[in-house]
């Protein structure tokens, strides 16, 4: 059976797996872009911005082509109904705990050895701007994968929840990433840039020697939420994503597209800001096909790469390049992998030594899943896990919603249910 919990004044997590140096954990996390769930098991020493973060093992369990519709039926202001959204968050969290279960046996650990899990969800809807209803002006965020049932599924406390508490704190509840950003990239006297290229493209700058409260971060625009959409459609679903930019290489950028594109009124607005994919959604390219009917797959799909490296590098030169003069651009994400989109950012600043997060100790196909497992520690601990100056909370907040574990569980068999849904 596991520690009991108890608490201390001002509401602190006290238990033995606080007081340990080191502690097991497991990250769990699923993008935008919906294409499966990223989950690593990482040893992390100590926490805040000393912590040191180790990666076991790490794994993507792809979803499989009708999960996948599923959820992006469910995606978006208008997307799904309760009854789909509620059966939905019970069936993630069921492929959630197979995907801790997996991640254990493939690092040859027992459940009871990992000693939290953090877990993001699947974000189905995402909306940090204010919005006016009777006596208040409220803004919300959705993610789903049942807590409780990963919880049930692996006897492991659950950690979830975490954009929340920063927007109740007037935060945009994201980008999350600035933190662990922080403690991988900061250095004393080079200046860095951490840019995430997911659905949608973030970026976190980190100033030579700068203090946790001196980092700044935002969403800059659509990452390859627009690109998987494109290929999706024209290849007729039968790929999800533009694989080493090849379609992209085949087309011509339409820059009169180009630029209407880059009018987008998200674009304009000032930092800290966040966006959904339901920003840069499927409402969002059918209009975009709508409008242009005549455009080659290959054309479009060039056109949307150029989208997303122009509207990043607008961002850094506006927001970030006027104030600081940064050595390095370190890219992470699914669109590090895409040779079109990189050699557009090095094309942009050929004076920038722009690398991977591969190049360093945490790899850029688990960076989402560690950040989880990240915040999921300052929680246990008690620290706050949102940075004010990148989300805009008026104040540091402890993130995330603790669901303990089982004080009895009986560990399920080694197949586990079947039709899981993911390979």
């Amino acid at each position: 059976m596991r520690p009991s919990t108890r608490m201390k004044a001002g509401g602190t997590m006290l238990t033995e797996v606080e007081q340990k140096s080191e502690r097991l954990a497991v990250g769990l996390m699923s993008g935008t872009s919906a294409d499966g769930v990223d989950v690593a098991l990482v040893k992390i020493e100590g926490g805040g911005i000393d912590a040191i973060l180790t990666v076991i093992a790490h794994d993507t369990l792809h979803y499989s082509p009708q999960v996948r519709s599923r959820i992006l039926a469910c995606q978006g202001a208008r997307a799904g109904n309760a009854r789909e959204v509620t059966l939905l968050d019970s069936y993630l969290g069921e492929l959630f705990a197979h995907a801790v279960l997996h991640i254990c046996k493939k690092a040859g650990l027992r459940t009871e050895e990992v000693d939290f899990i953090g877990s993001h969800g699947q974000t189905l809807y995402h909306h940090p701007q204010p919005e006016k209803l009777p006596g208040f002006s409220v803004t919300g965020t959705l993610q789903v994968a049942n807590p409780a049932i990963i919880a049930e599924r692996t006897g492991i406390t659950v950690v979830s929840n975490f954009r929340s508490r920063d927007m109740a704190a007037g935060g945009q509840g994201a980008p999350l990433a600035s933190y662990l950003d922080y403690v991988l990239y900061r250095h004393r006297a080079r200046s860095r840039l951490a840019v995430n290229i997911g659905g949608i493209t973030n970026v976190t700058s980190l100033p030579a020697g700068a203090t946790l409260s001196g980092v700044t971060a935002f969403d800059t625009g659509p990452g390859n939420c627009l690109l998987d959409l494109a290929v999706a459609h024209y290849s007729q679903g039968k790929l999800t994503s533009d694989k080493d930019g090849a379609w992209a290489r085949q087309g011509r950028v339409d820059e009169a597209l180009l630029a209407n594109l880059l009018d987008h009124p998200f674009l304009k607005q000032a930092p800290p800001k966040s966006a959904d994919k339901d920003e840069f959604g499927r409402a969002f390219f059918e209009k975009l096909l709508a409008e242009n009917p005549g455009k080659t797959p290959y054309d479009m799909v060039a056109t949307l790469a150029a989208f997303t490296v122009r509207s990043l590098v607008t961002a850094l030169m506006e927001h970030l390049l006027r104030k600081e003069r940064y050595e390095e651009i370190i890219v992470s994400g699914g669109g590090s992998h895409n040779p079109v989109l990189m050699e557009g950012i090095r094309r942009a600043f050929p004076k920038v030594f722009v690398s991977s997060a591969d190049d360093y100790s945490i790899p850029s196909k688990a960076k989402e899943a560690v950040l989880m497992a990240f915040l999921a520690n300052e929680t246990i601990l008690g620290h706050p896990g949102n940075v004010p100056s990148a989300t805009g909370a008026r104040n540091p907040v402890i993130l995330g919603c603790i669901t303990p574990a089982p004080r009895a569980f009986q560990q399920p068999g080694d197949k586990g249910p079947p039709q899981l849904g993911v390979s």
